[in-house]
């Protein structure tokens, strides 16, 4: 029986059809989960706070793009 290592409910799964790296949910908290190993099966909490660092990842280029458009909508109205 494979259990949610955050609540450790029961999760409906045929252990046999598992892979390494598949995701899975627990329908008791929600939390995604991934399957770490497949003998034994071992389940892991996905790190949630890597999609929340994405959000804030500081990338100059995109910056200068959006000044550089920022700067031509100004030129383009000013010229009307």
């Amino acid at each position: 029986m494979v259990t949610c290592p955050k609540c450790d409910a029961a999760i409906d799964v045929e252990e046999e059809e598992l892979d390494e790296g598949d995701v899975l949910s627990c329908d008791e908290c929600g939390a995604s989960l991934t399957v770490a190993s497949v003998n034994p099966v071992e389940l892991e909490l996905e790190d949630e706070d890597e999609d929340e660092d994405e959000d804030f990842d500081y990338d100059e280029d995109e910056d200068e793009e959006s000044e550089e458009e920022e700067e031509e909508e100004e030129e383009e109205e000013d010229w009307h």
